[in-house]
């Protein structure tokens, strides 16, 4: 004879169960399945956990491994356990966590500062760069030797550009060399003759 195919487990539906009597049967399955798992969950890894659970009915269930007192009051931060190594774990963890962000907000703030100095510096560079005139611009009674030097060499180089481009000029005669003529002219013809 051939056995008849069983339907199997079947994928529910996730949504609220309306009829009562199914959903307190479905609330005290569901409920000793959740309690062994966490059961189990103690067992194999050592954790502590504490589970509260109200029924449709409103009636409270509870697990918790110890027991659920002493890990709501250490949730609650009112009686931590006594010499437990996980706690003191937990502290030093948090502790070290807290030491290490001091530590980078310290040195973000150091790099501030460091950087707003940077930037105080550069503006009161700036601000001196602008207020200082170039040496040559400066009024000769405030000049010293050395750029007093520089100015009459620079000055005497110029005068012999100007004088042989005069001369080059008035050789290809080009210029009238009279000393009467206006400064456009000359700037005219300086543009149309650059010195080089």
């Amino acid at each position: 004879m051939a056995k008849k195919p069983s339907i199997g487990r079947q994928k529910i539906k996730i949504a609220k169960i309306e009829i009562k009597n199914h959903l307190q049967v479905t609330f005290s399955k569901r409920r000793s399945g959740l309690f062994k798992k966490a059961s189990e969950l103690c067992t194999l890894c050592g954790v502590e956990i504490s589970i509260i659970v109200f029924s449709p009915a409103g009636k409270v269930f509870s697990f918790g491994h110890p027991n659920v007192d002493s890990i709501v009051d250490q949730f609650l931060g009112r009686n931590p356990p006594p010499n437990s190594t996980t706690h003191h774990l937990i502290d030093a963890h948090r502790k070290a966590s807290v030491q290490d962000l001091n530590s980078q907000l310290t040195q973000v703030l150091n790099e501030l500062e460091a950087g707003r100095k940077r930037g105080e510096t550069l503006d009161h560079m700036r601000k001196l760069a602008s207020q200082r005139k170039y040496w040559w611009e400066k009024p000769i009674d405030e000049l010293g030797l050395n750029e007093l030097e520089q100015l009459r060499d620079s000055i005497e180089v110029l005068k012999k550009n100007v004088t042989n481009q005069t001369d080059k000029l008035s050789v290809e005669g080009n210029v009238n060399l009279s000393p009467f003529f206006s400064v456009s002219e000359w700037l005219i013809r300086l543009r149309s003759n650059p010195i080089r």
